[in-house]
Protein backbone atom coordinates (compact mmCIF):
# COMPACT_ATOMS: atom_id res chain seq x y z
CA UNK A 1 0.00 0.00 0.00
CA UNK A 2 1.36 3.45 -0.94
CA UNK A 3 0.89 5.99 1.85
CA UNK A 4 2.19 9.13 0.10
CA UNK A 5 -0.18 12.10 0.60
CA UNK A 6 -2.59 9.99 2.63
CA UNK A 7 -3.62 11.11 6.09
CA UNK A 8 -3.27 8.51 8.81
CA UNK A 9 -7.07 8.30 9.17
CA UNK A 10 -7.19 7.16 5.50
CA UNK A 11 -4.86 4.21 6.15
CA UNK A 12 -6.06 0.68 6.80
CA UNK A 13 -7.01 0.47 10.50
CA UNK A 14 -4.32 -2.12 11.26
CA UNK A 15 -1.63 0.21 9.89
CA UNK A 16 -2.46 3.28 11.98
CA UNK A 17 0.09 3.65 14.81
CA UNK A 18 -2.43 3.94 17.65
CA UNK A 19 -4.59 1.09 16.44
CA UNK A 20 -1.52 -0.99 15.64
CA UNK A 21 -0.20 -0.46 19.17
CA UNK A 22 -3.53 -1.49 20.72
CA UNK A 23 -3.87 -4.55 18.51
CA UNK A 24 -0.27 -5.79 18.29
CA UNK A 25 1.55 -4.13 21.19
CA UNK A 26 4.17 -1.41 21.48
CA UNK A 27 6.98 -3.59 20.09
CA UNK A 28 5.20 -3.81 16.73
CA UNK A 29 5.76 -0.10 16.07
CA UNK A 30 8.76 1.21 14.16
CA UNK A 31 10.84 4.13 15.44
CA UNK A 32 9.05 6.40 12.98
CA UNK A 33 5.63 5.24 14.15
CA UNK A 34 6.57 5.89 17.78
CA UNK A 35 7.73 9.40 16.90
CA UNK A 36 4.51 9.90 14.92
CA UNK A 37 2.53 9.14 18.07
CA UNK A 38 4.53 11.83 19.88
CA UNK A 39 4.07 14.58 17.31
CA UNK A 40 0.42 13.69 16.72
CA UNK A 41 -0.01 15.20 13.27
CA UNK A 42 1.80 15.79 10.02
CA UNK A 43 1.52 18.53 7.44
CA UNK A 44 -0.85 19.16 4.53
CA UNK A 45 1.31 16.96 2.30
CA UNK A 46 2.75 14.47 4.79
CA UNK A 47 1.29 12.15 7.40
CA UNK A 48 2.74 12.15 10.90
CA UNK A 49 4.61 8.94 10.07
CA UNK A 50 6.11 10.41 6.90
CA UNK A 51 7.19 13.48 8.84
CA UNK A 52 8.68 11.26 11.55
CA UNK A 53 10.59 9.30 8.90
CA UNK A 54 12.03 12.57 7.59
CA UNK A 55 13.12 13.58 11.09
CA UNK A 56 14.82 10.20 11.55
CA UNK A 57 16.46 10.35 8.11
CA UNK A 58 18.01 13.71 9.00
CA UNK A 59 19.47 12.02 12.08
CA UNK A 60 20.91 9.20 9.92
CA UNK A 61 18.08 6.93 11.09
CA UNK A 62 19.88 6.66 14.41
CA UNK A 63 18.15 7.33 17.73
CA UNK A 64 21.49 8.15 19.38
CA UNK A 65 22.05 10.84 16.75
CA UNK A 66 18.50 12.07 17.24
CA UNK A 67 19.12 12.34 20.99
CA UNK A 68 21.97 14.78 20.35
CA UNK A 69 19.81 17.30 18.49
CA UNK A 70 18.64 20.54 20.03
CA UNK A 71 15.23 22.17 19.52
CA UNK A 72 16.51 24.39 16.70
CA UNK A 73 18.00 21.34 14.94
CA UNK A 74 14.65 19.54 15.03
CA UNK A 75 12.81 22.64 13.81
CA UNK A 76 14.85 22.55 10.61
CA UNK A 77 12.51 19.74 9.54
CA UNK A 78 9.56 21.37 7.79
CA UNK A 79 6.47 20.56 9.82
CA UNK A 80 8.29 20.32 13.16
CA UNK A 81 7.54 23.41 15.22
CA UNK A 82 8.68 24.24 18.71
CA UNK A 83 5.96 22.21 20.46
CA UNK A 84 6.69 19.04 18.47
CA UNK A 85 10.44 19.50 18.90
CA UNK A 86 10.01 19.85 22.67
CA UNK A 87 7.85 16.71 22.76
CA UNK A 88 10.49 14.67 20.91
CA UNK A 89 13.27 15.96 23.18
CA UNK A 90 11.21 15.23 26.31
CA UNK A 91 10.56 11.64 25.22
CA UNK A 92 14.24 11.02 24.48
CA UNK A 93 15.22 12.53 27.83
CA UNK A 94 12.76 10.24 29.65
CA UNK A 95 14.38 7.27 27.93
CA UNK A 96 17.81 8.48 28.99
CA UNK A 97 16.68 8.97 32.59
CA UNK A 98 15.11 5.52 32.64
CA UNK A 99 18.47 3.99 31.73
CA UNK A 100 20.12 5.96 34.53
CA UNK A 101 17.47 4.84 37.05
CA UNK A 102 17.99 1.20 36.08
CA UNK A 103 21.69 1.49 36.86
CA UNK A 104 21.36 3.31 40.18
CA UNK A 105 19.98 0.16 41.83
CA UNK A 106 23.18 -1.66 40.89
CA UNK A 107 25.38 0.01 43.46
CA UNK A 108 28.54 -2.06 43.19
CA UNK A 109 31.17 -1.44 40.50
CA UNK A 110 32.96 -4.59 39.38
CA UNK A 111 34.13 -3.74 35.85
CA UNK A 112 34.55 -1.02 33.27
CA UNK A 113 31.21 -2.08 31.78
CA UNK A 114 29.53 -1.19 35.08
CA UNK A 115 31.03 2.30 34.91
CA UNK A 116 29.90 2.64 31.29
CA UNK A 117 26.35 1.74 32.35
CA UNK A 118 26.40 4.59 34.85
CA UNK A 119 27.79 7.27 32.56
CA UNK A 120 26.80 6.36 29.00
CA UNK A 121 23.22 7.62 29.45
CA UNK A 122 24.62 10.87 30.87
CA UNK A 123 27.44 11.53 28.43
CA UNK A 124 26.91 9.49 25.26
CA UNK A 125 24.68 12.01 23.50
CA UNK A 126 26.32 15.27 24.59
CA UNK A 127 27.67 17.70 21.96
CA UNK A 128 30.19 19.06 24.47
CA UNK A 129 32.75 17.49 26.81
CA UNK A 130 32.09 16.84 30.51
CA UNK A 131 34.33 15.31 33.18
CA UNK A 132 32.78 13.29 36.04
CA UNK A 133 34.03 11.18 38.93
CA UNK A 134 32.55 8.20 40.70
CA UNK A 135 33.33 7.87 44.41
CA UNK A 136 33.46 4.34 45.85
CA UNK A 137 33.80 2.85 49.33
CA UNK A 138 36.03 -0.09 50.29
CA UNK A 139 33.47 -2.54 48.88
CA UNK A 140 33.46 -0.68 45.54
CA UNK A 141 29.91 0.47 46.16
CA UNK A 142 28.93 3.87 44.81
CA UNK A 143 28.98 6.67 47.37
CA UNK A 144 28.19 9.43 44.89
CA UNK A 145 29.01 10.83 41.46
CA UNK A 146 29.97 14.42 40.59
CA UNK A 147 30.38 16.51 37.48
CA UNK A 148 33.76 18.21 37.83
CA UNK A 149 33.73 20.39 34.73
CA UNK A 150 32.06 21.14 31.42
CA UNK A 151 33.80 22.41 28.32
CA UNK A 152 33.49 22.64 24.57
CA UNK A 153 33.62 20.04 21.83
CA UNK A 154 37.36 19.50 22.16
CA UNK A 155 38.10 19.59 25.87
CA UNK A 156 37.39 20.73 29.39
CA UNK A 157 39.52 21.99 32.28
CA UNK A 158 40.04 19.54 35.17
CA UNK A 159 41.24 20.55 38.63
CA UNK A 160 42.90 17.52 40.26
CA UNK A 161 42.80 19.21 43.66
CA UNK A 162 39.01 19.55 43.52
CA UNK A 163 38.63 15.87 42.66
CA UNK A 164 40.80 14.71 45.56
CA UNK A 165 39.10 17.18 47.92
CA UNK A 166 35.69 15.68 47.07
CA UNK A 167 37.03 12.16 47.59
CA UNK A 168 38.37 13.09 51.03
CA UNK A 169 35.16 14.86 52.07
CA UNK A 170 33.05 11.86 51.03
CA UNK A 171 35.44 9.38 52.68
CA UNK A 172 35.96 7.58 49.38
CA UNK A 173 38.47 4.73 49.26
CA UNK A 174 38.73 4.83 45.49
CA UNK A 175 37.58 6.85 42.51
CA UNK A 176 36.77 6.28 38.87
CA UNK A 177 37.30 9.06 36.33
CA UNK A 178 35.03 9.46 33.34
CA UNK A 179 34.63 11.93 30.51
CA UNK A 180 33.24 11.93 26.99
CA UNK A 181 34.61 12.60 23.52
CA UNK A 182 31.85 14.22 21.42
CA UNK A 183 33.95 13.53 18.31
CA UNK A 184 33.18 9.82 18.65
CA UNK A 185 36.89 8.94 18.93
CA UNK A 186 37.27 6.88 22.09
CA UNK A 187 41.09 6.92 22.20
CA UNK A 188 42.70 9.03 24.97
CA UNK A 189 44.64 12.20 24.24
CA UNK A 190 47.93 13.26 25.82
CA UNK A 191 45.93 15.56 28.10
CA UNK A 192 43.79 12.58 29.18
CA UNK A 193 46.94 10.59 29.98
CA UNK A 194 48.39 13.52 31.89
CA UNK A 195 45.39 14.15 34.18
CA UNK A 196 45.04 10.41 34.80
CA UNK A 197 48.64 10.09 35.93
CA UNK A 198 48.41 13.26 38.02
CA UNK A 199 45.40 11.86 39.91
CA UNK A 200 47.02 8.44 40.33
CA UNK A 201 50.08 10.08 41.89
CA UNK A 202 48.02 12.43 44.06
CA UNK A 203 45.73 9.63 45.16
CA UNK A 204 48.66 7.50 46.32
CA UNK A 205 49.67 10.22 48.78
CA UNK A 206 46.15 10.22 50.25
CA UNK A 207 45.52 6.46 50.05
CA UNK A 208 42.80 7.00 47.42
CA UNK A 209 43.11 4.65 44.47
CA UNK A 210 42.18 5.54 40.90
CA UNK A 211 40.50 2.35 39.70
CA UNK A 212 39.85 3.40 36.12
CA UNK A 213 39.40 6.24 33.68
CA UNK A 214 36.58 5.68 31.19
CA UNK A 215 36.17 7.64 27.96
CA UNK A 216 32.66 7.59 26.50
CA UNK A 217 32.37 8.05 22.73
CA UNK A 218 28.79 7.64 21.51
CA UNK A 219 27.99 3.96 22.15
CA UNK A 220 31.66 2.94 22.60
CA UNK A 221 33.97 3.38 25.55
CA UNK A 222 37.66 3.15 26.37
CA UNK A 223 38.96 1.86 29.73
CA UNK A 224 42.45 2.68 31.01
CA UNK A 225 42.21 -0.33 33.35
CA UNK A 226 41.23 -2.74 30.59
CA UNK A 227 44.08 -1.47 28.42
CA UNK A 228 46.61 -1.90 31.26
CA UNK A 229 47.40 1.82 31.44
CA UNK A 230 46.91 2.31 35.19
Amino acid sequence: MEYTNLKIKDWAVEDRPREKLLKKGILSLSDAELIALLIGSGTRNESAVELAKKVLKNANNNLNELGKLEINDLKKNKGIGEAKAITIMAALELGRRRKISDVIDKQKITSSADVNEVFQPLLGDLPHEEFWILLLNRSNKIIDKFKISQGGISGTVIDARLILKLAIEKLASSIVLCHNHPSGNKLPSEADDSITQKLINGGKLLDIKVLDHIIIADTQFYSYADEGKL
